[in-house]
C-alpha cells in the first residue's frame, strides 16, 4: 500500500488553548474563558462517557440498561417503577421504554408484572441480579471517578462539586443540589 492508498488520518484533537485560539481568530467577540471552561467539561464528559460506557460493558449491559437500573435504585426500596415513569424519567417514548424493558427482562435485570391493587397497571422491579450489576457498575466507576479527581484535595472537589451544581441549576432549575454519582 503506498501513501496515496492509505486512508486519511484522523487529525489530533487540539489541545483547548489552540482550539480557543482559532474561536478568537473566527469569532473575536468571544470569551475565551467561558469557551475554555464549557469546551474542556464537554470532551471530559465525551470522555467520561465512553469509561462508562466500556465498563457497563464488560458487565453485560448496555448504557440504556444502566440508566434503567439507575432509575430503579434511585427511588429506593423495593426499587419499582411504572414503564410510564421510567420512560419519563428517562425522557423516552413509551414504546422505547418498552423495547428496553423487553430486553432487560429477557436478561433477568428486571421483572415486569400486574400491580395487584390496579391489574391495568404495570409494575417494573430491579432483580437481585439488577441490582449486582448496578453495584458492580458503581464500583467500577467509584474507582475511575476517584483516579481522575485524585489530584484535587478535599475543598477543591467541594468548590468545584458547588459549582458545577450551580451552572446545572441554570440550564436544568429543577436540579437538586444533590449530584448523582455517574
Amino acid at each position: 500500500m503506498t501513501a496515496a492508498d492509505e486512508p486519511p488520518h484522523e487529525p489530533a484533537e487540539l489541545d483547548l488553548d489552540e482550539q480557543i485560539a482559532i474561536y478568537q481568530r473566527e469569532f473575536p467577540e468571544v470569551d475565551p474563558q467561558i469557551e475554555k471552561v464549557v469546551s474542556a467539561l464537554q470532551r471530559l464528559n465525551r470522555r467520561m462517557n465512553v469509561a462508562y460506557g466500556r465498563q457497563v460493558a464488560e458487565l453485560g449491559i448496555s448504557n440504556a440498561e444502566w440508566e434503567v437500573l439507575k432509575a430503579l435504585v434511585l427511588v429506593g426500596k423495593p426499587y419499582r417503577l411504572g414503564p410510564g415513569d421510567l420512560a419519563k424519567r428517562l425522557g423516552l417514548t413509551p414504546a422505547a421504554m418498552t423495547h428496553r424493558i423487553d430486553r432487560m427482562v429477557a436478561e433477568g435485570l428486571v421483572t415486569r408484572e400486574r400491580d395487584e391493587s390496579n391489574r391495568v397497571r404495570v409494575i417494573v422491579e430491579l432483580t437481585d441480579e439488577g441490582r449486582g450489576k448496578w453495584l458492580e457498575a458503581m464500583r467500577m466507576a467509584a474507582g475511575f471517578e476517584s483516579e481522575l479527581l485524585q489530584d484535587l484535595s478535599s475543598e477543591e472537589l467541594a468548590t468545584l462539586g458547588g459549582m458545577l451544581a450551580s451552572v446545572l441549576h441554570r440550564v436544568d432549575p429543577d436540579a437538586t443540589d444533590d449530584t448523582e454519582a455517574s
